[in-house]
């Protein structure tokens, strides 16, 4: 074999694994779980047991900030207050696989008088947004123009009912009626929201649809991608701790 053909060869065998390592990335499904209430009041539970701590406030009434110091957060296993993005892909040879992003950098708080969540809003970084590849992060920052829209909110609209026993510690499931706002559009939302009260903690997990088209935004892209939904899956775990 010539020098030439050799060095062909490597060139290619090279090209073949640039390639293949840059899709890598892009086709791993290995996309964390939903959120859940259970497993987010497990985290709490944990996390105080390491502590020590299992206060528990003498009232629910009143305001409740967004904890942001317990657990961490990492993208697969966040164990405190995070909110994030889920989008069904499907990929040349590969299929359907699940694209997910989330961020740890959430500010809110909310009020509850008697049985009843009167209020809540809370706000969320989008320009920290990340998925398990920082490549990908590149294109999700483009999509959402988050250098023209850093930030997404909600603000409830409505009071929330939380029945007799939320004050006990007694699961709740309900929906919350807010303003949604992202890319710079406001939409009215209904949000199915699960919460408990855990040692002291207000956990909160919930998650809602919102078509791309509804707020402006067109879906990131990539030669690899056939497709991609026309809707993503917001969702959200929240602790709440009285200040």
């Amino acid at each position: 074999m010539s020098k030439k053909s050799v060095l062909a060869v490597v060139i290619a065998v090279v090209v073949v694994v640039v390639v293949g390592g840059g899709l890598w990335w892009f086709l791993r499904n290995d996309a964390p779980q939903q959120v859940s209430l259970s497993a987010a009041t497990e985290q709490v539970e944990a996390a105080d047991g390491a502590t020590g701590s299992t206060t528990t406030p003498g009232s629910v009434d009143g305001t409740w900030d967004l904890d942001i110091e317990t657990g961490t957060f990492d993208y697969t296993s966040a164990t405190g207050s995070f909110a994030g993005f889920r989008v069904e892909e499907e990929l040349a040879n590969i299929g359907s696989t699940t694209a997910v992003g989330r961020t740890g950098e959430v500010t809110g708080s909310l009020t509850i008088a008697g049985n009843q969540l009167t209020a809540a809003e809370f706000t969320v970084d989008m320009t920290s947004i990340t998925t398990d590849e920082a490549r990908r992060d590149n294109r999700v920052q483009q999509a959402l123009e988050t250098g023209q829209f850093p930030t997404a909110t909600f603000t409830l609209t409505e009071p929330v009912d939380l029945g007799s026993g939320a004050a006990s510690g007694s699961p709740v499931s309900a929906t919350a009626t807010g303003e949604f706002t992202a890319h710079g559009v406001t939409r009215s939302v209904q949000v199915p929201i699960e919460a408990q009260l855990v040692d002291g903690t207000i956990v909160v997990v919930g998650s809602f649809s919102i078509l791309f088209t509804d707020y402006g935004v067109t879906p990131p892209s990539a030669p690899i991608v056939l497709s991609v939904a026309d809707n993503a899956t917001v969702e959200f775990q929240l602790l709440f701790v009285k200040p």
